[in-house]
């Protein structure tokens, strides 16, 4: 059973850090890329950060957080983490693990963690 499992969600102060992180099981974590999407009240899902399969050297980044915040894998742990520092109030969203293999087939999604960015 495919499962992807966010944690680390919470409120935090603006200029402040927190760290998500998704545990998964079910399939083979070290073949997939793996991403962090988020969507705010009101707004479609957007693309956050993006870590390439196996040893995870190529790391893309959204504009608006490019430079504040890290993505990361262990695959030790079938674990990716999202660093997230200098949080801003339009970082308040749900906050998604996506798994992706096109040459598996396979994209799964999490449940999602809350994220709030608020003094």
């Amino acid at each position: 059973q495919v499962q992807l499992v966010e944690s680390g969600g919470g409120l935090v102060q603006p200029g402040g850090s927190l760290r998500l992180s998704c545990t998964a099981s079910g399939f083979t974590f070290f073949s997939y890329t793996m991403s962090w999407y988020r969507q705010a009240p009101g707004k479609e899902r957007e693309l956050v950060a993006t870590i390439s399969s196996g040893r995870g050297t190529s790391t893309t980044y959204a504009d608006s957080v490019k430079g504040r915040f890290t993505i990361s894998r262990d695959n030790d742990k079938n674990t990716v983490y999202l660093q997230m520092n200098s949080a801003k109030p339009e970082d308040t969203a749900v906050y998604y693990c996506n798994a992706d293999s096109w040459v598996l087939e396979g994209n799964y999604w999490g449940q999602g963690t809350q994220v709030t960015v608020s003094s």
